[in-house]
């Protein structure tokens, strides 16, 4: 699966994509953002407040109880704010 960060997300990361193969267990969005918490402090940090992550699965914007089955990009950004 295709990953793509965005804004502080990325620069929390350290990168702007990547690609990955996911855990069986990791059925949802909220399951992803857990499975990426653990994979190092960056993503602890860039992911440490999951409410305030906006995704999108396959360019459509998801919840975190949206499933990944089938998906081949999830994309993580920031809330948006308009101005």
């Amino acid at each position: 699966m295709k990953l793509l960060y965005f804004a502080w997300v990325r620069e929390r990361i350290g990168k702007p994509e990547e690609e990955i193969e996911l855990p069986t267990a990791v059925k949802t969005v909220g399951d992803l953002l857990g499975f990426l918490q653990e994979r190092g402090e960056e993503y602890a940090h860039a992911l440490a407040e999951p409410k305030a992550i906006r995704a999108a699965v396959d360019r459509v914007h998801a919840r975190s109880d949206t499933p990944l089955t089938g998906a081949r990009e999830v994309a993580l950004f920031p809330p948006m704010t308009g101005g």
